[in-house]
C-alpha cells in the first residue's frame, strides 16, 4: 500500500511542484524560504536523500555529510543572487538526484570524504537556484535563512527514515526502493531540464 502511495505521489506531483518559479509567497521571507526547498520536489527528494545517505554511512557522517551541503549550499546562494543568469543548474539539480537515488538504491555504504564532496557540488546547484529566487523577496537574509532551515529539517527527515527502516525487517528493501524511486525521479527531471 505504502509503495502505491508514493508511486501515485511522484507520477502526479512530480510535474505540479517546483521550487524555481519566482516566489513572492505570502508567508513573508523566512517561511517563504522555507517552502523553497520544500515544495520544491527536487529539491525535497535530493535533500532527504542527503540525510538518509548521512545515516547510511554513520558516525560523524550523520552530521559532516548535511552540514557540507548547508555550508556549500550557502555559498552557491551567493553565487545565485550576485551573478544570475547561469544556465544549467537544473541540470545539477536533476543529477543530484538521480545520482543520491540510486547511490540509496545500490545500497552501498559510501566513504564520508566521498559523500562529502559530492553533496557539496551538488549543493552548488541548489544554492544557486535558492540566490537566484532572493531578488524577488523584499528581505533577502530572513529568506536565506528560511531556505537553510527547510533545508536542515529535511536532512533530519532522511536521517530519521534511514534510522526507522533499520528498525523494520524489510526496512532495508524499503529503504532501497525508495532511493529507486528517488533516483527514477531524477531521471524525470534530468530529461525535463534538457
Amino acid at each position: 500500500m505504502m509503495i502505491k502511495i508514493l508511486i501515485f505521489f511522484l507520477l502526479f506531483f512530480t510535474s505540479t511542484l517546483s521550487a524555481h518559479e519566482a516566489q513572492s509567497l505570502p508567508y513573508g521571507p523566512f517561511l517563504s524560504g522555507i517552502t523553497h526547498p520544500v515544495l520544491g520536489f527536487d529539491h525535497l527528494l535530493a535533500m532527504v536523500s542527503v540525510g538518509m545517505i548521512s545515516a547510511q554511512i554513520g558516525g560523524r557522517a550523520i552530521w559532516t555529510v548535511p552540514a557540507t551541503f548547508v555550508i556549500v549550499m550557502f555559498f552557491g546562494g551567493l553565487l545565485g543572487l550576485n551573478y544570475g543568469g547561469l544556465t544549467g543548474y537544473e541540470i545539477g539539480i536533476a543529477l543530484s538526484v538521480l545520482l543520491l537515488g540510486s547511490a540509496l538504491a545500490a545500497d552501498k555504504k559510501l566513504n564520508a570524504n566521498f559523500a562529502m564532496l559530492a553533496v557539496a557540488v551538488f549543493a552548488i546547484f541548489h544554492g544557486y537556484a535558492h540566490g537566484e529566487e532572493i531578488p524577488t523577496i523584499a528581505k533577502p537574509p530572513p529568506y536565506v535563512a528560511g531556505f537553510m532551515t527547510g533545508t536542515v529539517i529535511l536532512h533530519i527527515a532522511g536521517v530519521v527514515l534511514a534510522d526507522i527502516s533499520t528498525h523494520y525487517e524489510k526496512g532495508k528493501i524499503l529503504l532501497r526502493l525508495l532511493g529507486g524511486l528517488i533516483a527514477f525521479s531524477g531521471l524525470y527531471f534530468l530529461v525535463n531540464a534538457l
